[in-house]
């Protein structure tokens, strides 16, 4: 019998965070990124799950052709690009869309032959200011010019990454869109646009932030990720409040309770001492299944729907949660790690992380539980 650590995955959820989605973007095409397993989720039954979508965003050739193995015909996208020119054949063959951020993945698609004078859609990036990945504002304009005049790309997706969106309080989403839009128009000289007449261009900005909080940059294309999966995209649920529900609920069971005196202490490193003596559960999950060890002492957990606290250290295994206050909690009871009742944010935020990290980080000891 396998441990009882398991991750519960709402698919009905993730549909209905979806259709928030196209809500709010309702002119807008949607891009549903399931890179990194889908954060965690299964990329593979969430795609199948959200096969209306109009695409799907992954990080690597790897993700993508495990998509196209598992029966997914949607596009694929590859929003890191190829990262060797030999990749450029399986973009190919898969019939996979590719983002260009820089001069050397451009050079080398314009050195491939590509059979059948086929065509890629591609994606061109600008960095507008977080630095990470696109061309610059100056070398933009040379780089779709490139692209358009190869003969090579069927339809040109324009598009930049938000650094900031995720903070309300912060300009530096309003300063990149005027620089996207101001490049973006410095390109509608009368050659440029001669050359474009016939040619189909579209823009895609806005990540989950900026699909929920900032309408401005919807434009043709959105790209929603861990909004999808239930997360607010702010890291603070209790900042704004939303809709979106719980995608994946990750539980267990108490396998343990025991008593311990006043000025004992509980875990490894006797992180934590018991001032007047405790009630102890001890929980079958740990590090090793992708509970975060730095969460702290008071980290919330559910037994049998009430909330109690974390106490010691983390291992890799096991859990210790004070149950002084639950008096009716026995052994076999369900524990809720976050999901359902308890929001992944408010973990993370204990644990001095962020959503993505703990939903992106569940182990493959953990069993998967799909529900429909």
């Amino acid at each position: 019998m396998n441990r009882p650590v398991e991750a519960v995955i709402n698919l009905t959820n993730i549909r209905k965070n979806l259709a928030l989605a196209k809500k709010a973007a309702v002119d807008a095409r949607v891009m549903v990124v399931v890179k990194a397993n889908a954060y965690g989720h299964g990329a593979e039954a969430v795609a199948n799950a959200l096969s209306n979508t109009d695409a799907f965003g992954v990080a690597s050739l790897t993700e993508a052709v495990e998509l196209r193995e598992s029966g997914v015909v949607k596009p694929v996208v590859l929003l890191g690009g190829v990262f060797a020119p030999c990749e450029w054949q399986d973009v190919e063959h898969y019939d996979l869309q590719v983002v260009i951020h820089n001069q050397q993945q451009l050079d080398s698609f314009l050195a491939t032959k590509f059979a059948d004078a086929k065509q890629i859609v591609v994606w061109l990036k600008m960095d507008t200011g977080m630095h990470r990945l696109g061309f610059s504002p100056q070398a933009f304009g040379p780089a779709r010019h490139a692209l358009i005049k190869s003969g090579k790309v069927h339809e040109l997706i324009l598009m930049s990454h938000f650094a900031c969106a995720d903070e309300l309080d912060n300009g530096m989403t309003e300063r990149q869109l005027a620089v996207f839009n101001q490049v973006v128009e410095q390109e509608k000289s009368a050659e440029v646009a001669k050359a474009v007449a016939e040619f189909k261009v579209s823009i895609s900005l806005a990540n989950s932030a900026a699909v929920m909080y900032h309408p401005n940059t919807h434009y043709d294309w959105v790209r929603p990720g861990i909004m999808l999966y239930g997360a607010n995209p702010l890291g603070n649920s209790t900042v704004v409040e939303s809709d979106l529900a719980p995608v994946m609920t990750l539980r267990s069971r108490l396998i343990e309770i025991r008593d311990v005196g006043a000025g004992e202490s509980v875990g490894y490193g006797q992180q934590w001492r018991s001032e007047n003596g405790a009630r102890i559960g001890v929980v079958a999950v740990g590090y090793g299944d992708g509970y975060p060890r730095h969460a702290r002492n008071g980290t919330p957990v559910l037994v049998a729907g009430k909330r109690a606290a974390l106490v010691g250290r983390v291992s890799m295994d096991y859990i210790a949660v004070d149950l002084s206050d639950l008096l009716t909690a026995s052994v076999g009871d369900d524990v809720v790690l976050w999901g359902e009742g308890l929001p992944v944010e408010e973990v993370a935020a204990m644990a001095g992380t962020i959503a993505y990290e703990l939903l992106t980080g569940v182990q493959s000891r953990v069993v998967y539980r799909y529900v429909y």
